[in-house]
């Protein structure tokens, strides 16, 4: 099998656009969420969101092509182009059918379908978009990325919920290592900020109502954390046969080692209680690295800030870590970013492959007192400053799905 590395970062979100944009954004200390104006929030509990208010797409895209997508597909081709400059890679260079695309998301273009669905009650089926029949699914962004940079190699979409980003990176690493592909262009993508997709998760309550101090509001872990905060944005990874990558001179950000999904079958909106199958995701996804629990020094965790999940998270990582549980290092980054559903976990994986690159654990920002439970190596403050070896990145989503990355730092020829 082949190894995989890590060579090139796109992403946008509410901390910050590209590699340098997210990781000052990070360094700020501060989270971006506030009240929503997007849209009038104010029949909903919650009331708040993580919002990037500085993307231009006729900036960052060819405008006569970029009109014919919505934000969705906006997100996804401009995170694309974003990782392919990073990696320094041209996308006419590679075998175009030796490039795979893999993009996850939680809803897809669903807040454009709602858009059109509105159009259709005010101004009946000829004001609705044409483009609609084609555009409201999962896979119009990796259609799009996969037509606007001409790759003809395998095309997968999925939209396994919170954890879908992280699934798209570990088929990709899949692909990669059996040979199907040399280069992939993997991750998430969410633009999930509109009435209806937004009130949904507002009336099952799954969201924070601190709506009065919303930078507070994310509070992974936090005995006052009181539901997710929801938020926008992307993040596509370049992934290279390791070989593909060292023929070329690439700089490489981390090597992906292991990956492994699990399925809790038990509830669509709750863990699974005993964290059981949370846990073995990790034991299986360090397997497939061929490490040791030991040999990890820093985990991203989901922490999506929800009552049920962190402490059900912070069990499954006390079982798989057991006394070293105390040692490594627990970084949850989405009091940065928001809550960005299928996005997240690739956004999770950017930041964990920066984190070894560049020698800093970001901080949980707002975790003021750790809920009864919750006892782990969290990393608070300014943040945790030097050597980061290895990275486990938890990704886990409604449904039941548990999602696991492993990154190391780029050891070897």
């Amino acid at each position: 099998m082949r190894r995989v590395a890590i060579t090139g970062i796109g992403c946008l979100t509410a901390a910050g656009h590209g590699v340098d944009g997210l990781w000052a954004g990070l360094q700020t200390g501060r989270s971006p969420v506030r009240r929503i104006d997007r849209f009038d929030a104010s029949p909903f509990r919650s009331r708040i969101a993580a919002q990037i208010d500085d993307f231009r797409p006729e900036e960052a895209l060819d405008p006569a092509r970029s009109r014919r997508w919505d934000r969705y597909s906006q997100f996804a081709v401009a995170a694309a182009r974003q990782a392919l400059a990073d990696a320094g890679l041209d996308p006419h260079d590679p075998d175009p059918d030796r490039v795979a695309v893999l993009v996850g998301s939680a809803l897809g273009r669903v807040a454009f379908g709602e858009a059109q669905t509105q159009r259709y009650l005010n101004g009946g089926v000829r004001a609705v978009d044409p483009s609609v029949a084609l555009s409201v699914f999962v896979g119009a962004a990796s259609c799009n990325i996969a037509i606007e940079l001409g790759f003809t190699g395998p095309n997968i979409a999925n939209g396994m919920s919170c954890a879908s980003g992280a699934i798209a990176i570990g088929e990709a690493w899949r692909l990669l290592r059996s040979g199907e592909a040399d280069v992939a262009l993997a991750g998430g993508v969410e633009a999930p900020l509109a009435p209806l997709s937004f009130g949904a998760f507002a009336i099952i309550r799954a969201m924070s109502t601190r709506n009065e101090e919303p930078e507070r509001a994310c509070r992974p872990f936090d005995a006052e954390r009181d539901g997710f905060v929801m938020g926008e944005g992307a993040a596509i990874l370049v992934l290279e046969a390791w070989e593909h990558a060292v023929a070329r001179g690439a700089r490489i950000y981390a090597e992906l080692r292991g990956y492994a999904c699990t399925n809790d079958a038990h509830h669509m909106t709750a863990p699974r209680p005993d964290g059981a199958q949370a846990a073995r995701a990790m034991r299986l996804a360090l397997a497939n690295a061929g490490l040791p629990p030991d040999a990890i020094d820093c985990i991203n965790a989901h922490g999506s800030s929800t009552p049920l999940s962190d402490r059900t998270e912070s069990q499954a990582i006390r079982a798989v870590f057991g006394s070293h549980a105390d040692r490594v290092r627990v970084t949850a980054t989405k009091p940065f970013t928001g809550h960005a559903l299928g996005a997240s976990g690739a956004i999770e994986a950017a930041i964990s492959a920066l984190s070894i690159a560049r020698g800093w654990v970001p901080p949980i920002l707002n975790l003021d007192r750790p809920e009864e439970g919750c006892d782990l190596a969290f990393v608070r403050g300014a943040g945790c400053h030097g050597p980061v070896h290895a990275v486990l990145s938890n990704s886990f989503g409604f449904g039941g799905i548990n999602a696991v990355l492993v990154l190391t730092a780029p050891v070897g020829p």
